[in-house]
């Protein structure tokens, strides 16, 4: 598939959602100015382009990234391909046009639209939508149609069904826990259980089998571990997530995976070096998970449901997040350069968790607190990983 292709693909149907949406606005608010909706999108067209120019030139002229000139129209603006311009086109389109439709569509509506979208946890998205970004970039060091379908695979559908998913099956349990309804995770009503289902699947068979016909058996197989896992981790019956030490497995399975399978489908070389970097990741996944449970004892407990944490308690899991975390840093100091740098992206996880190291099961609920400084910590260190990959570039 070419670049110019895929963005017409884009173009047609983002200028057919717009007239969807535009048209159900209208039709549930007559009094909707018409002028001033068109001058609205106007104007954030215009601004979206601008930016794109603006950003889109200054990072090729930085040499951050290139494109493969036979996937190409030719016609660029400076230095930005014509066809980049195409996505902050669409997006300009349709999302003002969903937000007004959905704004004139009922409160209930309106409400349960935010109750889906809380569910993917869009606070979290670039959790999995990096690593692939990331992984597949640094290998083949241009952008094409696979890193734009995957980046936006691992950014939305892939989390709304990890999620939404964890959503519908753990209902009962998260009715009692007051975490649940905010950042943390929605409180998805029963009448939503099965449209959650339903659009998880849709998003996600999709790019799955666009993603695998873009590869091989490997970038197969890294697919199939990945989905299984979005569904074995909370699906009944399977419920990885109520098997001890499993549930911690299975869930740094979640943000490695998506790694994994832009190494795979950009072709890079499985070595020692790239094993050790990505079981320091998978590690520190288990850590989180392993740290994040701990706040959930005494409702887990309450409501019958196995973990990690219930099953050696709060004082040993903060423990044992903390040992994963170190390990992971060490680990880091043996990559081949600038890796050793990562290792000090362990160090703010350490002194987030050191204070819990005599935590009790009684007081296991207080670590939420840590956990929200977590959440908070994944984008710093976000920053610092993107700032070794810049560095990682430039020596190549």
């Amino acid at each position: 598939m070419t670049y110019p292709l895929l963005a017409l693909i884009g173009i047609v149907l983002a200028i057919t959602g717009w007239l969807v949406f535009t048209i159900m606005a209208f039709r549930r608010n007559p009094t909707l100015s018409r002028p001033h909706y068109v001058i609205a999108v106007g104007i954030t067209v215009v601004v979206m382009l601008a930016l794109t120019a603006v950003f889109d030139n200054l990072m090729i002229s930085s040499e951050l990234f290139h494109y493969a000139p036979e996937h190409l129209s030719g016609i660029s603006i400076g230095l930005a391909p014509l066809e980049d311009f195409a996505y902050p086109f669409a997006g300009a389109l349709l999302l003002p046009a969903a937000w007004v439709a959905l704004q004139h569509g009922g409160a209930q509506r309106r409400k349960d639209f935010g109750q889906l979208v809380l569910a993917s946890r869009p606070i979290s998205w670039i959790n999995t939508a990096f690593p692939f970004g990331a992984a597949y970039l640094l290998t083949t060091r241009e952008i094409d149609w696979v890193l734009l379908i995957g980046f936006l695979y691992f950014l939305i559908p892939y989390n709304f069904a990890m999620y939404g998913i964890n959503d519908v099956f753990d209902y009962a349990s998260d009715l009692a826990n007051p975490r649940k309804g905010g950042i943390e995770g929605a409180l998805l009503p029963r009448r939503l259980h099965r449209p959650t289902l339903w659009i998880a699947a849709l998003t996600n068979i999709p790019f799955l089998i666009v993603l695998g016909a873009a590869g091989g058996p490997a970038v197969w197989l890294a697919l199939a571990v990945s989905a299984f896992a979005l569904v074995a981790y909370s699906a009944p019956r399977l419920r990885f997530k109520e098997r001890p030490f499993l549930d911690s497995i299975t869930s740094s399975v979640h943000f490695v995976s998506p790694a994994v399978v832009g190494l795979l489908l950009a072709g890079a070389p499985i070595d020692s070096a790239l094993v050790l970097v990505l079981t320091a990741f998978f590690l520190w996944g288990m850590a989180a998970h392993a740290f994040g449970a701990v706040q959930d004892i005494v409702p887990d407990r309450e409501a019958r449901i196995h973990s990690i944490a219930t099953a050696i308690g709060a004082r040993a899991t903060a423990r044992l997040a903390l040992a994963l975390w170190a390990v992971a840093g060490l680990l880091m100091l043996a990559a081949p350069w600038p890796g050793p740098l990562a290792a000090i992206i362990a160090v703010p996880y350490l002194l987030n968790c050191l204070p819990y190291w005599s935590v009790t099961d009684a007081t296991s609920a207080g670590t939420n607190r840590a956990w929200r400084r977590f959440i908070a910590l994944n984008y710093f260190s976000g920053f610092l990983v993107t700032l070794l990959l810049i560095a990682q570039w430039n020596q190549v």
